[in-house]
């Protein structure tokens, strides 16, 4: 398989045999029907999972003479193989860019982050239920829509900066938890997996550069092994179990945006919070208003205009 594109990012053409996808993610590759004529499995199957899992489907050559038949072969099952493999996955960056700079004037790797956000995945016990947080929150939903509430200004549904930067390492906790955010600026994202599983985190509303991921505990100092040149842009990013996954991001889309696991039992047990991008200036340029035909819940009815 040539992998060719990453979401929407065109990669450098490699070759492999076994692909990873995580949850959430996306690929394209090329196969090269050059082998002799007969019938070959293709094989997908379940990684760093507590059971096993493969299906087949069978690539038939029209002239083909000999079926396909024999014990299916496992993939690699080395977590540091798998993070290998995701670093191989670069931009390429002699395709669809000017000339004869790639990437125009705006480079990732030039930028100076402004603000660095880790956020760390656990679970637990809240009321004796089981819950699972982010620095040690975890999500508890309104009783009506997020944007709602924050379009029209409506207090007590929740609170800024109820959720930290950084792991706390307190007992887990419900809230409501929202991150405030500046406008136009430019973060650094960790996601720090302490537990054995397998994680994978989405944010709304946005793209990042993949920059670095290693296994053990993230310090400032794996900031020198980060992908300052050619990394993939992703909305959706792997975290190994006991690793670290960094990314880069541009806050430039005025809202309010779900940063979640897609672990969807982890997310609805409450490993997500909302990322609250504030411009002060309120234009339209940066975000449009909600049109006045849209349906409102909650202690929205009745609103049809932003407060002064």
């Amino acid at each position: 398989m040539t992998l060719v594109e990453v979401e929407g990012t065109h990669t450098l053409q490699s070759s492999y045999s076994s692909i990873d996808v995580h949850l959430g993610q996306s690929v394209s590759v090329l196969v090269t029907a050059d082998q002799s004529a007969k019938d070959y499995y293709i094989a997908v199957s379940t990684r760093f999972a507590p059971e096993y899992l493969v299906s087949t489907g069978v690539l038939h050559y029209s002239s083909s003479q000999q079926q396909v038949s024999g014990p299916i072969p496992g993939g690699p099952t080395e977590v540091v193989w798998s993070i290998n493999q995701a670093r191989s996955f670069r931009t390429n960056l002699t395709a669809s860019g000017p000339r004869p700079n790639p990437q125009g004037s705006y480079h990732y790797g030039l930028i100076n982050t402004t603000r660095t956000i880790r956020l760390a995945n656990s679970a637990g016990l809240v009321n004796r239920k089981q819950r699972y947080a982010v620095n040690s929150v975890s999500f508890v939903a309104p009783d009506m829509p997020m944007k709602l509430a924050d379009f029209f200004q409506i207090s007590g549904v929740y609170k800024l900066g109820s959720i930290a930067d950084a792991p706390t390492g307190g007992d887990m906790y419900l809230d409501t938890s929202v991150m405030p955010s500046d406008y136009r600026v430019f973060y650094e994202f960790v996601f720090e997996n302490r537990e054995d599983i397998m994680q994978s985190w989405h944010i709304d509303g946005y793209a990042f550069w993949v920059v670095g991921m290693d296994g053990g505990t993230w310090t400032p100092a794996a900031r020198d092994g980060y992908n300052l040149r050619d990394a993939v842009v992703r909305s959706t990013v792997q975290v190994y179990p006991r690793s670290w996954s960094a990314i880069y991001m541009a806050i430039d889309n005025v809202g309010m945006w779900n940063i979640r696991s897609e672990f969807w039992a982890r997310q609805y047990l409450g490993q997500q919070f909302y990322f609250r991008v504030y411009s002060p200036v309120e234009s339209i340029r940066d975000e449009y208003p909600i049109p006045k035909n849209a349906l409102l819940c909650g202690r929205a009815t009745g609103r049809h205009t932003r407060p002064l």
